[in-house]
């Protein structure tokens, strides 16, 4: 019998000899042996010609949907014609079914080849004989070394969140200093001149890191970091160069002026922060630590890069409980109670670092820090005391926030594909982008306070006005003595000083009616145009900014017939378009009352976010999940799609299926490894090494290719098992982490070599997950990705079949393959 094997479905006897599933038999002659290997090698090479075929059509397709992306790979772009999302349809083919899901997805602002990470234990030989020889003390060393991760994860995160504050506020000061200083000696134009010189800058240095250094930076991050924790792998998607880029063009782009925020940035730094300590380093940037072998691995990295996630947030807001709550329901697929308590455990040294340097800096040792950034708004000294007005105005400030969000996230998802198309003629246009949004940003807020008129300065303010310097709620832009301009107060001065001025109290009748009509639209305008333009970018301030800016309206409107003043309808305000945009509940509830240390606040702005989600629901999904699915990311949702539960697991098997011998010839694997891109072969022992054939498990294309690379292999179709075990040990196997790991091109087989065989019972997991062909697909799903799998194995219900009737893997359970397949489901969907 010829031991590799390629079929369709592999649903028909047909595909393995005919007496192997006999009860007794006789043992065949030496030419029937003969006359079945010609036909199986026969057939091989025809379905082979066939996928080769499938192969170039579908890449094919794939580069005529490619130039619809803004596409940057290995230095080269390409000329994309409009956004969208590159998930192919499945067709049908002669040679069975094909899955035609792409494998490439949009990662910052760079189309790249994506895989899915393995979250499973592979329990092989190897693994077994790994744990049986470790001592008690190199499992304690493991143990420490996960909390010690978990301390310098913290660690580092509060460290950048706080250099990435402190620079910000020098360099916005800095500038903000210079065009005000201008202004006060009446130097107009001047003034204008170089506050859109120093925001055009600083813009176009983020833009030009971005396109040049690390496009994966570009955007917020957030949408990548949930991707990867649900299990989908992307190159550079955490890289050092991603995690530098991150940093300082977050700094430049905020201290630019864009209506962009600084905390999506973070949770994309915090997790390449955890996965550069994680791997050990990088062996690219020969930054390496071999006592970390034990996290090369997907399931430990996950673990690490959850915490870094979490510190993200933390590091942002301030809000330690607010990160754990943020990675449990929106960024992590998986949860554990001890992942819990480490990640508790990092979001608490953030807050500690956090709150030293901020002590630190209190004696002005920072430069222009003082008590800017760090948002930590202490807004309301103001009894939160409310009655039934108050609760229907609240209902009705979570019904706008839920509109506002839903035409919010319509709108951005418009702009990314429009963006797209100024992008494609390469790197410098998209430098040209963020310099003309620069500009467009210095114009609205330089100019929009001029078509307001002045406020005299009030009688008994406690503040200075008007202000002098960077700071403060009075800014006297062009405005007379003694008065102030309050549009300019809260344009020319930093996004957190802005939402600080929005949501206090102790300025009840600071801003007038027109004013936060016009920072709204502005807000709400600049918010959408910025998003997607090649910078780091997140989304939590302009919508923070444009929430408090109707939420404080609707307070102004209200006067004296609520119990709550102006700043706290603010902060539901803020609420309610969070809730609407991205459809959080928990965790921004905690985060906003760790950011405004209100603790009374906590049912109105449970009510505003249940009601502004409830709201938005109906239109369209969360803005990070539109982004997810626009990005072409295959993303396993927690629930299963209701057509899923018509059809079985067999029906979405798609094909042709490669499976190995326990013991296999090293060209076949050499053969199967080059004309296909599987991650994962089911190996089936056959007589000899079994009296049927019998799934043995599953190898992954990794371990293969590091089992060639030892060269244990032997002339006779033999077991040696004992031998690779002495040989190799399991560290050998594990990922490389950012780095390239081995390819086939990488190894150096000799003719002779081709034809001698090699033992795959080493490597391969004995213990794979399996549902039978006739399990729901919709069960099949939901245990797929609870367990974080990357592949799940469908074998028959009846014996006297082929041990295994397809691989199912996350491509299988996307809805461009399912329904391509099946298209009458639609209706059901």
């Amino acid at each position: 019998m010829f031991p590799f094997q390629f079929s369709k479905k592999a649903a028909s006897p047909s595909f393995l000899p005919s007496f192997l599933f006999l009860p007794s038999f006789r043992p065949p002659s030496p030419d029937k042996i003969e006359r079945e290997r010609d036909k199986k090698k026969k057939r091989i090479l025809d379905l082979t010609r066939e996928r080769e075929r499938d192969m170039m059509e579908r890449r094919e397709e794939e580069e005529e949907d490619g130039h619809q992306h803004d596409i940057e790979i290995e230095g080269k772009e390409s000329s994309p014609k409009g956004m969208r999302q590159p998930l192919l349809l499945h067709k049908h083919s002669s040679g069975g079914r094909i899955n035609r899901t792409s494998q490439i997805a949009i990662v910052g602002a760079n189309l790249c080849p994506i895989e899915s990470l393995d979250y499973e234990i592979v329990e092989n030989d190897l693994f077994k004989q790994d744990w049986r020889s470790r001592t008690k003390s190199e499992i304690y060393q493991y143990v420490v070394l996960k909390w010690t991760l978990a301390l310098l994860i913290g660690l580092g995160t509060g460290l950048v969140g706080f250099f990435n504050n402190i620079a910000v506020e020098n360099i916005a000061g800095f500038k903000l200093l210079l065009a005000n200083n201008l202004m006060l000696k009446e130097r107009y134009y001047q003034a204008f001149a170089a506050f859109a010189s120093c925001n055009v800058v600083l813009a176009a240095a983020a833009g030009a890191l971005c396109a040049y250094i690390a496009p994966a930076a570009a955007g917020s991050g957030i949408p990548e970091v949930k991707a990867y924790l649900n299990g989908i792998d992307a190159h550079s998607i955490l890289a050092p160069s991603t995690l530098f880029v991150k940093i300082f063009g977050s700094i430049f782009g905020v201290a630019a002026g864009f209506a962009v925020g600084k905390e999506g940035p973070m949770v994309h730094t915090g997790a390449c922060i955890a996965s550069l300590l994680g791997q050990g380093g990088s062996r690219k940037y020969r930054l390496t630590w071999r006592w970390l072998r034990y996290f090369k691995n997907d399931r430990d990295r996950r673990d690490l890069i959850t915490c870094g996630a979490a510190a993200g947030v933390a590091a942002a807001f301030r809000a330690p409980v607010g990160g754990v709550l943020f990675a449990l329901e929106e960024a992590a697929s998986w949860w554990r109670s001890a992942l819990l308590w480490r990640t508790f455990f990092t979001t608490a040294v953030v807050a500690v670092v956090l709150r030293g340097f901020i002590e630190f800096c209190r004696s002005g040792r920072c430069g222009l820090f003082g008590q800017g950034g760090l948002i930590m708004f202490d807004v309301n000294s103001a009894p939160a005391i409310y009655g039934t007005p108050d609760l229907l105005a609240v209902i009705f400030l979570g019904v706008i926030g839920g509109i506002f969000g839903s035409l919010y996230n319509y709108m951005v998802d418009k702009v990314l594909r429009t963006y797209s198309i100024i992008n494609e003629r390469g790197r410098s246009f998209k430098v040209l982008l963020v310099i003309c949004i620069s500009f467009l940003t210095s114009c609205c807020s330089y100019g929009l306070p001029w078509i307001l008129q002045c406020t005299p300065c009030p009688a008994h303010s406690e503040e200075e006005c008007p202000t002098i310097g960077r700071s403060g709620n009075y800014k006297n832009f062009q405005c007379p003595p003694n008065h102030y301009n309050d549009l300019a107060s809260l344009f020319l001065m930093t996004n957190d000083d802005a939402i600080r001025s929005l949501f206090s109290s102790s300025t009840e009748k600071e801003f007038q009616i027109s004013t936060l009509l016009v920072f709204f639209a502005a807000i709400y305008f600049l918010g959408i145009v910025t998003y997607g333009i090649a910078i780091p970018s997140g989304l939590f301030i302009p919508v923070i900014l444009a929430g408090a800016s109707y939420g404080r309206l609707v307070g102004t409107f209200l006067g004296p017939l609520s119990g709550l003043d102006a700043g706290l309808f603010a902060l539901l305000g803020a609420a309610s378009f969070l809730g609407g945009t991205m459809r959080m509940t928990v965790s921004l509830c905690v985060i906003l009352l760790e950011l405004t240390n209100n603790l009374l606040m906590l049912p109105l702005v449970m009510l505003v976010l249940l009601i502004s989600k409830t709201v938005a629901d109906g239109f369209n999904k969360g803005v990070y999940d539109q982004i997810v699915k626009m990005k072409g990311l295959p993303y396993m949702e927690a629930h299963a799609e209701p057509y899923m539960r018509n059809l079985v697991a067999s029906d979405a098997v798609s094909g042709p299926l490669v499976t190995f011998s326990g013991v296999e010839k090293v060209g076949n694997i050499i053969y199967a490894l080059k004309i296909t891109r599987h991650n994962g072969f089911p190996v089936i022992d056959e007589p000899p090494f079994s009296a049927a054939p019998e799934l043995c498990g599953l190898v992954l294309r990794s371990h293969l290719l590091v089992l060639l690379k030892g060269k244990k292999f032997t002339k006779q179709r033999v077991m040696t098992g004992k031998e690779i075990l002495r040989r190799f040990k399991a560290h050998e196997f594990a990922k490389p982490g950012s780095g390239k790991g081995l390819k086939v091109e990488d190894l150096d087989i000799k003719d002779d070599e081709m034809e001698m065989f090699v033992d795959l019972h080493p490597i391969t997991n004995m213990s794979p997950y399996t549902v039978l062909e006739t399990t729901s697909l919709a069960k099949a799903a939901v245990l797929f990705r609870e367990l974080g799998l990357r592949h799940l194995c469908v074998v028959p219900k009846t014996p006297g079949r082929p041990p295994i009737v397809g691989l199912l893997t996350r491509h299988d359970f996307m809805p461009e393959h399912v329904l391509g397949l099946y298209p009458h489901l639609h209706s059901h969907k």
